[in-house]
């Protein structure tokens, strides 16, 4: 049987079928979950995608945080399961406390959309195990509200004990250290800016870098059965 990926749905999220489509492609099980439920529906994986708007007129994530659906999240990353947040998912991660830190906007205070080059940081997460330190790799990214800061002490520890998972080669936003994705101490839960569901596909991808991301989770429930 296949693994189960579940994809949750928040009010407004434009990413959510993308990357159901992604675990598709991948040969995994996608099970959208909806944000006001508080069931996870059995799945093995949760991704919480980006795209979504509700709330943000408080703080990006911060309303979605408190979605039903949230609380089992919450439980079930505790738990060890596998936890990828994309984009707003990276925001409502650190706003649920799940990740160190804050996203707020770019420091030019405009919107990024482009091809995004990432260096990889650890591949010792569930979400990163098919990379290889210090692999350049190229992911879309698009946001207003991707500048990730963290206080002194967080960041030192962060660097410290190599929970940045990503960093981008050329910052496009203002982030603090070059960041542009973390993991929580464990390492099941990852959280980045750029949308690797949006590259799996070379009909519509200018890299298939984002295949790595869904290998290593499965490769990580494969050896858990």
């Amino acid at each position: 049987m296949a693994p189960r990926i579940g994809v949750v749905t928040f009010p407004g999220s434009l990413d959510d079928h993308d990357a159901l489509r992604a675990v598709r492609v991948s040969g995994a099980e996608a099970v959208p979950l909806w944000h006001g439920s508080d069931s996870l529906a059995g799945v093995d994986a949760i991704i919480l995608p980006g795209g979504f708007s509700y709330g943000d007129y408080l703080r990006c994530g911060a309303i979605a945080r408190f979605a039903p659906v949230m609380t089992e999240v919450i439980r079930a990353a505790g738990a060890g399961m596998p936890v990828l947040g994309i984009c707003n998912g990276f925001q409502v991660l650190c706003e649920a406390h799940l990740l160190p830190g804050a996203l707020i906007r770019n420091e030019r205070q405009t919107f990024v959309c482009r091809d995004q080059r990432l260096r990889v940081e650890s591949a010792d997460t569930t979400w990163t195990s098919a990379f290889t330190p210090g692999q350049e790799i190229t992911i879309v990214l698009k946001n207003g509200e991707g500048r990730y800061l963290a206080d002194t002490e967080t960041v030192a520890r962060l660097e410290g004990e190599g929970r940045v998972v990503f960093r981008y080669l050329d910052n496009p936003n203002g982030s603090l250290n070059d960041i542009a994705g973390v993991c929580n101490e464990r390492g099941n839960v990852v959280g980045l800016m750029p949308h690797p569901e949006h590259n799996v596909e070379a009909l519509t991808s200018p890299s298939l870098d984002g295949r790595p991301f869904f290998a290593s989770v499965l490769d990580f429930l494969a050896e858990r059965v």
